[in-house]
C-alpha cells in the first residue's frame, strides 16, 4: 500500500494551518483551548500510527524487564554515625531511603518512602536530598508538576513527619556546620522569573524534640548578571561553603565558613570575563583549577591564610601546568592529596590521577594514574564523604560492559567489586563489540566515532542508529543500556558522533562547537555518518538520526541540510526554534543561553543562528521519517517547538514518509516520571526506529505506510 503524505485532510496540521502564520506561533498561546486541541489530535494520530505495533511495543518492553535487575538495592554508605542506601522493589517506580547505626545492621529502619509520596501526584521527581550534620534531620527538594520549581520538606529522623518549608524554590540544598542540640542551618536556592537561580538563601531552624521551627528565610546573596546561575555546594574538609556564580564562560567562587553560615560570602577571586575556576581545600590550603592561561586548565595551590588575608595576592604556585593534549576537568581534595580527573584530547577518554602531597603542599611525592579496565571506558569516582578515606568508590562503565562499583585500596593499589549491573537472557557483554572510528571533518579536524553491534555482525554493513548531542561542553562518554540491548540483538549498530561542542576532547572541543564555531557540529555529525558509511558499519540507506535537546538542534539541522543522508529521525524535546528563542530574554533560560549561542540583538550573531536554526530553515524536500516528541510542562525546551517543527515539515515535506508529533502533557524536560512508563516510552520509541530501519514485520510494514 502506497504511503500518504501526514499532511492530509483530516491531518492535525491541516485542520489548524492558518495562512496569516505560517510558521505555527500561534501554538505559544498555553492557554488557548486550540492548542491543547492540536496536540491532543496529534498524540491521536500518533497513537493510531502505533496501533498495528501494539504486539512489538510490548515485546520490546517485556524484552527490557526481563532483562533488567527490577529489585535494585544501593550501594550502602557510612557516614559519620549512620550507614545508609536505597532499595527499589521489583514493582515500584521509585525507591525506599535506609539507615541502621554504623555496626549494626539488625536494626535498620525506613527514613524516606519515595515511592510512596509519588503515588500522590501524576509527575514526581525527587531532586536533591541533604543529611544534617548530626544525621537527625533530611531535607529534600520534590517536583510534583514537571516544571522543575521545587517544594522544601523536613522531617526528623527516622520516622518524624514530614513538613513542607517552602514552595517554589530551585532544587539545591546544603546543610551548615553548625547544628547544635537545639538549631541548625539549611541553605537553598530561589528562582528570578525566567527560572534561573538568582539567590541564596538561609533558612535558621530551631530543633525541639520531633518539631522544629523556621524563622523566616534571608537572603544570603543575589546574582544580578542575568546571564549568571547560582550554586551551592561544600568541601569535603566540611570547613567551607562554596556559592558558585557562573554563566557558560566565566565563573566566580565565594565563601561561607560552614560553621559560621550567617558570615556574609567572601569572594577571594572576583570574576575575570572568560575565565573559569573551582575551588577546592584542605585544611591550611586550598587549590585552583582555572583557564586563566590555557584552555586545557591548570592546578594552583597557595596557603589558606593568605588566600583570606589577601585575595588578590600573586601567592598562586603551580602544581599541574597546562598541557597540550589534556584537559583537568576536576579536582577533590583528601587528608592525604587530591584525586584529578582529566581528559585525554586523543583518546577522547577520562583519566583519574592520584597525587600524594607531603609535608611541602607544593610538592607533589607520588603520581600515578589509577589503571581502566578497558578503552574506552568510563570511570568517575564516586561520593566519597570522609576526608581522611583511604578507599575510593569508582564507577566504571563501557558499551559493552554494564556498570560496576569497585573499592580502590589506594595503599595497596587492590580493587574489589562492590557491585556489578547484572544483565539477563541472551544478549550478554561478551556478545558485544565496541569500536571506535575517526571520521575527518570539512576542515580537516578527526572526529571521534563510537560503535557497538553484535560481535558476530561485525564484518559487514548494519542498519544503524546514530546518536548526537554536541553542545554546553558535555561529553558523551561510553554508556552501557539495557534498552540498547533489544536493537542490537535484531542486528542494528548503535553509533555515537561525538561531534564538537561537546566535551569528549576537552575544553577546545568545547569551543570550536559553539557560538561562531556552531558549524561544526552539524559538519561533524554529517561526516561521522558518512565515516560509518565508508569503513562498512552502516549500510548507506538504513540509518537513523537521534537527539535530544540541543542535540535535537543538531539532528534537526542536519536533516533539513542532507535529509537523503537518514531514513529516519527521532527528536526528544528537540531545540528547533533558536532564533525566536533566543529573541525572547523573558523565557526560562534565555539570558543565561547568551553565551552558548549568542546575543541575536547583534546583527551578525542573528544572522548566524537564522543560518542554522531549524525552523527557520524548513523547506519543501523529501523529509525523512520522524518521531517528534515535547512535554507540555518543559520549561527548557517549550512544547511548541516539537509542535511547531512537526507542523512546518508536515506542511512542506514533499515526501510521504510519516512526520508523528507525540507530546506528554504530564511531564517535563526530563520526560516520564517513574522508571516503567519512561522504559515504555522506549519501547515505543524503539519499535519506530525498528520500523524505519525495514526490521519488522513486513505485513505491519505495508500497513504502517499509510497515515491517517
Amino acid at each position: 500500500m502506497k504511503a500518504q503524505p501526514c499532511a492530509t485532510p483530516s491531518s492535525p496540521v491541516a485542520r489548524h494551518a492558518r495562512a496569516d502564520d505560517p510558521q505555527w506561533h500561534w501554538l505559544e498561546e498555553r492557554d488557548n483551548p486550540e492548542v491543547s486541541a492540536f496536540l491532543q489530535a496529534a498524540n491521536a494520530q500518533s497513537d493510531t500510527w502505533f496501533a498495528p505495533y501494539t504486539t512489538e511495543i510490548q515485546a520490546l518492553y517485556d524484552s527490557q524487564l526481563a532483562r533488567r535487575e527490577l529489585a535494585v538495592s544501593g550501594l550502602k554508605t557510612a557516614l559519620d554515625h549512620f550507614t545508609f542506601w536505597s532499595e527499589t522493589a521489583a514493582d515500584a517506580d521509585h525507591p525506599l531511603w535506609w539507615r541502621h547505626p554504623n555496626g549494626d545492621p539488625d536494626t535498620a529502619e525506613c527514613v524516606l518512602d519515595v515511592n510512596r509520596r509519588a503515588a500522590r501526584h501524576e509527575f514526581y521527581e525527587l531532586a536533591d536530598m541533604a543529611l544534617s550534620p548530626e544525621e537527625t534531620w533530611l531535607a529534600w527538594t520534590e517536583d510534583i508538576q514537571g516544571d522543575e520549581r521545587y517544594q522544601l520538606w523536613l522531617k526528623r529522623l527516622p520516622d518524624g513527619k514530614p513538613q513542607c518549608l517552602l514552595e517554589d524554590i530551585g532544587p539545591a540544598l546544603c546543610w551548615a556546620e553548625d547544628q547544635n542540640a537545639s538549631t541548625a542551618t539549611l541553605l537553598f536556592t530561589r528562582f528570578d522569573e525566567t527560572q534561573r537561580p538568582d539567590s541564596i538563601w538561609r533558612l535558621r531552624l530551631t530543633l525541639d524534640g520531633a518539631g522544629f521551627q523556621a524563622a523566616p528565610a534571608q537572603l544570603v546573596m543575589r546574582e544580578d548578571d542575568p546571564e549568571f546561575w547560582l550554586g551551592l555546594g561544600k568541601t569535603r574538609s566540611r570547613e567551607w561553603l562554596l556559592i558558585e556564580s557562573a554563566s557558560k564562560d566565566t565563573s566566580e567562587t565565594l565563601l561561607l565558613p560552614a560553621a559560621s553560615p550567617g558570615t556574609a560570602p567572601y569572594s577571594p577571586l572576583p570574576r575575570q570575563s572568560g575565565v573559569e575556576y573551582s575551588l577546592e581545600h584542605r585544611p591550611g590550603y586550598f587549590y585552583r583549577v582555572h583557564n586563566q592561561a590555557s584552555p586545557h586548565f591548570q592546578l594552583d595551590v597557595t596557603c589558606e591564610t593568605a588566600l583570606l588575608a589577601e585575595p588578590q595576592s600573586t601567592g598562586w604556585s603551580v602544581l599541574v601546568g597546562p598541557r597540550a593534549d589534556t584537559t583537568l576537568e576536576g579536582v577533590d581534595a583528601f587528608a592525604w592529596g587530591l584525586m584529578l580527573a582529566e581528559r585525554d584530547h586523543q583518546q577522547a577518554q577520562v583519566m583519574l590521577r592520584r597525587l600524594v602531597i607531603g609535608a611541602d603542599e607544593h610538592r607533589v611525592e607520588l603520581d600515578e594514574v589509577i589503571p581502566l579496565p578497558e578503552t574506552p571506558c568510563s570511570q568517575s569516582l564516586e561520593d566519597s564523604p570522609h576526608f581522611d578515606s583511604r578507599e575510593l568508590r569508582l564507577r566504571e562503565e563501557s558499551f559493552t560492559q554494564p556498570p560496576r562499583w569497585v573499592a580502590w585500596d589506594i595503599d595497596s593499589r587492590q580493587r574489589t567489586l562492590l557491585k556489578q549491573q547484572p544483565v539477563y537472557g541472551d544478549m550478554q557483554p561478551e556478545h558485544l563489540v565496541s569500536r571506535r572510528h575517526w571520521a575527518i571533518a570539512d576542515d580537516g579536524e578527526r572526529i571521534p566515532v563510537s560503535v557497538v553491534m553484535r560481535a558476530d555482525l561485525a564484518n559487514q554493513p548494519l542498519p544503524t542508529l546514530l546518536y548526537g548531542y554536541g553542545a554546553y561542553g558535555e561529553p558523551l562518554d561510553p554508556w552501557f543500556s539495557i534498552a540498547r540491548l533489544e536493537l542490537l540483538k535484531r542486528g542494528v549498530a548503535f553509533a555515537v558522533a561525538h561531534v564538537r561542542g561537546g566535551g569528549e576532547g576537552g575544553e577546545p572541543w568545547y569551543l570550536q562547537g559553539k557560538m561562531a564555531h556552531k558549524e561544526n557540529s552539524f559538519g561533524d555529525f554529517l561526516a561521522a555518518r558518512d565515516k560509518l558509511v565508508e569503513a562498512g558499519i552502516s549500510e548507506p540507506n538504513r540509518i537513523v538520526a537521534h537527539g535530544g535537546s540541543a542535540g535535537g538542534l543538531l539532528v534537526a539541522t542536519c536533516v533539513n541540510r542532507a535529509p537523503q543522508s537518514f531514513c529516519a529521525a527521532v527528536l526528544d524535546v528537540p531545540f528547533v526554534d533558536v532564533l525566536r528563542t533566543m529573541q525572547n530574554p523573558d523565557l526560562p533560560l534565555t539570558t543565561a543561553e547568551y553565551s552558548e549561542w549568542g546575543n541575536p540583538e547583534e546583527e551578525t550573531v542573528r544572522a548566524r543562528i537564522e543560518g542554522y536554526s531549524p525552523l527557520d530553515n524548513v523547506t519543501a524536500q523529501p523529509y525523512p521519517a520522524m518521531l517528534v516528541e515535547g512535554s507540555w510542562l518543559d520549561t527548557r525546551v517549550a512544547y511548541w517547538e516539537p509542535a511547531k517543527w512537526y507542523a512546518r515539515t508536515t506542511q512542506l515535506t514533499t515526501s510521504a514518509a510519516p512526520i508523528l508529533l507525540r507530546t506528554d502533557m504530564s511531564a517535563g524536560h526530563g520526560g516520564a516520571s517513574g522508571r516503567f512508563k519512561a522504559w515504555r516510552d522506549g519501547a515505543r520509541q524503539d519499535t519506530f526506529v525498528l520500523w524505519a530501519l525495514g526490521l519488522l514485520a513486513q505485513e505491519k510494514l505495508d500497513r504502517s505506510t499509510t497515515t491517517p
